[in-house]
């Protein structure tokens, strides 16, 4: 069994930087790619940011150029930056495995304005 922990949350003014962490654990027999997740209030969980297990990225438009995600073992980081309101959800890690679909608890991300 894989489990998730997040970290890095926090509130940061428009224009400032975060980095979040998500550390795999558990019994892990491979992880074939970890991703990040927001979610704003009443809005759809969209997908952020993948990594594959070979380091092929990829980004959602909204953030290309501003966030970069990668990779260190079985921990997964997604720095921000150049930050925005907009940019105001709850982040979930996703790691995914050949039979098995696993979600970190989330962490809040605000941008003020």
């Amino acid at each position: 069994q894989v489990q998730l922990v997040e970290s890095g949350g926090g509130l940061v003014q428009a224009g400032g930087s975060l980095r979040l962490s998500c550390a795999a654990s558990g019994t892990i027999f491979s992880i074939n790619a970890m991703a990040w997740y927001r979610q704003a209030p009443g809005k759809q969980r969209e997908l952020v940011a993948v990594i594959s297990s070979y380091g092929m990225t990829n980004y959602v438009d909204s953030v290309k150029e501003r966030y970069t995600i990668s990779r260190d073992k079985n921990t997964v980081y997604l720095q921000m930056n150049s930050l925005k309101p907009e940019d105001t959800a709850v982040y979930y890690c996703n790691a995914v495995g050949r039979g098995w679909n696993v979600w970190g608890q989330g962490t809040q991300v605000t941008v003020s304005s």
